[in-house]
């Protein structure tokens, strides 16, 4: 996944398409995994990805695994 693409959310109702503008890092606190308390020093950043779509005012952040590229630039 790259800026550019169009992507849309595997878990959306709707079928929107977004386009890419660009890949973050970000971390992320899973307590089914790590327990209640957070401690960011135990996980490591994963690959977040900024997305415009049309139907938003603005981007939103979504875990890159959680979209599916619809097209490729």
């Amino acid at each position: 996944m790259k800026a550019g693409n169009l992507v849309k959310h595997r878990m959306s109702d709707e079928p929107r398409v977004g386009v890419v503008v660009d890949i973050i890092q970000k971390k992320v606190w899973r307590t089914s995994v790590h327990g209640r308390k957070v401690d960011w020093t135990k996980v490591k950043p994963e690959p977040h990805a900024v997305i415009l779509f049309p139907h938003n005012s603005g981007t939103i952040n979504i875990h890159t695994c959680e979209l599916e590229v619809v097209s490729e630039v």
